[in-house]
């Protein structure tokens, strides 16, 4: 992706129509009058990648609070103050503060001095490091980042890349970077009224400039001459003049479509093809799937009816010899239950939380609203998961109602807590800003073990009263014996060839979500997502049920475990996708980015393990007590 030069960007500015759009609610529009002060504020410094084919890996995934004293940034007068900020902002790394930039609406300044800082060496490799990582600075003005005009060399179009380089290590500075000292700050702003102004747009061009960085006798500062960039010093002590100049411009785009510009989705023609595709191989696969069902089973169970008719006593065969064997309890049905229950309180936050996406309510103003949304559906959707996990406990032949009804409520936000806390140790060991407070971690118990484990002991009771679903055919005393089952038709076989369909049908998508999620990219392609997410849901209901009839064609009666399993394989293509994309995407030089990184992959897998085995296990359990209500049982 090409940077835009300053000079031709302050050009095209002033050129850039509006974008329609849709109107993304959530947030009220700031009305400032002429004069009045506009607060800048700065969030924490995150790794960034460019975004062209031939982008530079992102070398961290770790986050560091702009006012690190390693940084040197200036301060404000009385030191930094913290903004609120909600929990999903928190969990997702962002560190908001109040900054010492002095910025009027419409008030045009000249080079402006913001500080003097003394840097000495082992900082200055400290920030020489970040600058080789492609470290980026995030301002925010009136809930909008501060970005970099770039050009999509695609499609030609004008974008804002959320934030700017903390310094260049590119061309001549590959072996010593220079640093960005001074900003040009550029402040869209349109007038819906004469006297009343809304900013649209911030953008900032940062350069490196050297030479003399004392401040002059009487006082002027230049920052238009040409000089030779700064480079910090790794030897000795380095002195660095921050300054910065302030422009407004008035654009034509209104408020309402401010996020246009940001939100841009880099060759939507991908996210097409992808998603046709995908399409024509789900409704391909369904019509494949209806048709060798209904004609065969149709067939099965005529047959299986007629025999029932006549006066010749014959043997059963195919899935009708397991009649008596297919609704037998399962080993393990407590974990069995378990993991249904909280697979269907995840499917329900993701289902809720992509409604509110499709709606607009979760606008990206709201910094974090889209995880806040995903805790709060998580924490009162606990009531499904507890009635799902009770009911399927009850039909699978479980009694100790009460111990199933402990763990669907604990076993899973202990796992899920356990791991985080790992990972923000990690963070805390590497001194990023990402570490999650002790404070939002309480926070987050009180919310799990306070609020949905209760709720969840709710559903299990009223899931208790419900009962189990009654089975159409009874269970025989004792067990047959199973045949041998080809290669094809064992579990892990299975797992693995049942989940590329499901893996196929969203993997373009999950690369813009890892980059999102690793790189900084901003996505907000909500539309493709919950599309993608449909289809992901529908064939990984279609294969379970094929699989599974399959084997129970093969007399094994043990579809149960099966089902869950055959159901969540795209787990284990999705952590294959992610070594893949660690291994083609990221150079993470240090280990604790790297044990973040696969920390993170595995929450992702084990979500989807239990979204997808969930789905693929409800699916089955209604498709066979269909297929076995359909037959004639002596």
């Amino acid at each position: 992706m090409a940077r835009l030069p300053r000079g031709v960007g302050l050009l095209v500015l002033s050129l850039l129509s509006a974008v329609h759009a849709f109107y993304l609610p959530g947030a009220a529009p700031h009305d400032y009058h002429e004069g009045e002060p506009v607060d800048l504020f700065v969030n924490a410094l995150t790794p960034m990648i460019a975004g062209n084919d031939n982008a530079k890996l992102v070398r961290s995934i770790v986050g560091y609070d702009y006012y690190n004293p390693s940084f040197h940034f200036c301060q404000p007068e009385g030191g930094p103050r913290k903004q609120p900020e909600s929990l999903g902002s928190i969990l997702f790394g962002d560190r908001i503060f109040n900054s010492p930039y002095d910025i009027k609406m419409k008030e045009n300044s000249t080079c402006q001095q913001l500080c003097v800082e003394n840097v000495p060496p082992e900082d200055a490799k400290f920030i020489n490091d970040r600058i080789r990582e492609d470290y980026a600075i995030n301002w925010l003005v009136d809930g909008l980042p501060a970005a970099e005009m770039k050009e999509d060399k695609r499609t030609g179009e004008l974008f804002f890349d959320m934030g700017f380089n903390l310094g260049n290590d590119e061309g001549p500075y590959e072996e010593m970077p220079a640093l960005h000292n001074h900003y040009d700050i550029v402040l869209r702003y349109h007038s819906p009224t004469p006297d009343v102004h809304r900013i649209v747009g911030v953008l900032v061009w940062p350069t490196s400039r050297g030479g003399p960085q004392d401040t002059s006798s009487d006082g002027a500062i230049d920052c238009a001459s040409s000089v030779p960039p700064l480079l910090l010093s790794e030897s000795q002590n380095t002195t660095v003049r921050y300054t910065y100049r302030v422009m407004w411009n008035e654009s034509s785009t209104p408020w309402a479509t401010r996020w246009d510009n940001y939100l841009h989705i880099f060759d939507p023609r991908i996210h097409w093809v992808s998603l046709i595709n995908a399409v024509i191989v789900v409704v391909f696969l369904c019509l494949m799937v209806s048709m060798i069902l209904l004609r065969t089973v149709s067939r099965d169970i005529s047959r299986y009816n007629a025999i029932d008719l006549s006066e010749d006593v014959q043997e059963d065969w195919g899935w009708k010899l397991v009649h008596g064997e297919v609704f037998r309890t399962p080993q393990n049905s407590t974990v069995l239950s378990v993991l249904v229950g909280n697979g269907a309180q995840l499917c329900a936050m993701v289902a809720v939380t992509l409604v509110f996406a499709l709606l607009g309510f979760l606008s990206p103003s709201n910094r974090g609203s889209l995880a806040t949304v995903m805790m709060i559906c998580w924490t009162f959707f606990g009531s499904i998961g507890g009635y799902i996990s009770s009911r399927v406990y009850a039909s699978l032949g479980g009694t100790n109602k009460r111990r199933n009804s402990f763990f669907t409520a604990t076993i899973m936000p202990t796992v899920v807590f356990a791991i985080v806390f790992l990972l923000d140790l990690f963070l805390i060991a590497a001194g990023s800003s990402g570490a999650v407070p002790f404070g939002t971690l309480l926070l987050i118990i009180v919310l799990w073990f306070g609020i949905s484990a209760p709720l969840s002991a709710v559903g299990s009771y009223f899931g208790s009263k419900h009962g189990a679903i009654s089975n159409p055919v009874r269970v025989n005393q004792i067990p047959r014996q199973i045949p041998p089952q080809p290669t094809y038709l064992r579990p892990w076989a299975t797992t693995i060839l049942a989940g590329i369909l499901p893996f196929g049908a969203a993997f373009v998508e999950l690369y813009f979500v890892l980059s999102s999620l690793f790189a900084s990219r901003a996505y907000y392609a909500f539309g493709f997502l919950a599309l993608t997410a449909a289809l992901v849901g529908l064939t990984t209901a279609t294969v379970t049920i094929l699989f599974t009839y399959f084997i129970l064609c093969r007399e094994d009666y043990r579809w149960h475990w099966r089902a869950f399993l055959t159901g969540g394989g795209s787990a284990f293509w999705l952590l294959a996708y992610g070594l893949v994309y660690w291994a083609s995407r990221l150079s993470l030089d240090s280990f604790s980015s790297t044990i973040l990184y696969f920390g993170y992959l595995l929450l992702l897998a084990l979500f989807d393990f239990l979204i997808t085995g969930t789905i693929g296990f409800l699916a089955t359990y209604w498709a066979v007590r269909r297929l076995y209500s359909a037959i004639r049982v002596d």
